[in-house]
């Protein structure tokens, strides 16, 4: 582990493109399996977080669980393939696959919560004299809201901030959810378009 820790930080022991060395640092962190559980999930936010170390993203978005689980016979068997018999390229090429496809969906999602956000700001402004930025933006940082989140981006009173919510939902705008003590209010078109993946 104190090796890998230190391949990981010390760019001098192996010059190589970042894509690659993320791709070996996973192979050798899945290989050492530290826990008990959770090694899985681990290695691929080891990914994410060394690829904001090389700066390749400022964010943490490029999370490639869903190619790995789409294409996990493979991925176990090209772990396996390196271990048994040293076949790297391969296990390389994976990764990389895993890292474009990753990149264009999330380029697509992007792109589609954009067009939704432009469609609500339309749909908002044209129906309602409440309407302002933040309040959309508002209902775009989360798939979900609560009238606590509107009196803080808004500055407006609990009571103002429940008229608001109140009167999407029942516009169908939001879909209004009792949890608790307290009610969510639901962006369905965004939620559906985070989980239908």
């Amino acid at each position: 582990m104190a090796n890998l820790e230190r391949y990981i930080n010390d760019s001098e022991m192996q010059d190589c493109d970042p894509l690659i060395k993320m791709a070996i640092i996973h192979f050798q962190f899945e290989s050492i399996h530290p826990f008990y559980d959770g090694n899985g999930r681990t290695g691929r936010i080891i990914n994410i977080l060394y690829l904001i170390l090389e700066e390749l993203q400022s964010l943490p978005f490029l999370y490639l669980s869903n190619f790995i689980i789409k294409h996990k016979s493979d991925y176990y068997q090209l772990l396996q393939k390196v271990r048994d018999e040293n076949l790297w390229e391969d296990w390389l090429l994976f990764m990389i696959k895993g890292v474009e496809e990753t990149a264009k969906e999330t380029i697509e999602l992007i792109i589609k919560i954009k067009e939704l956000m432009l469609d609500y700001k339309h749909r908002l402004r044209d129906n309602y004299k409440f309407y302002s930025q933040d309040l959309l933006n508002n209902l775009f940082k989360h798939p979900y809201t609560k009238i606590e989140f509107v009196v803080n981006d808004l500055g407006v009173s609990r009571l103002t901030a429940a008229n608001y919510l109140n009167k999407l939902a029942d516009d169908k705008m939001l879909r209004k959810e009792k949890l608790g003590t307290g009610n969510y209010y639901i962006n369905e078109e965004l939620f559906n378009l985070l989980t239908k993946r």
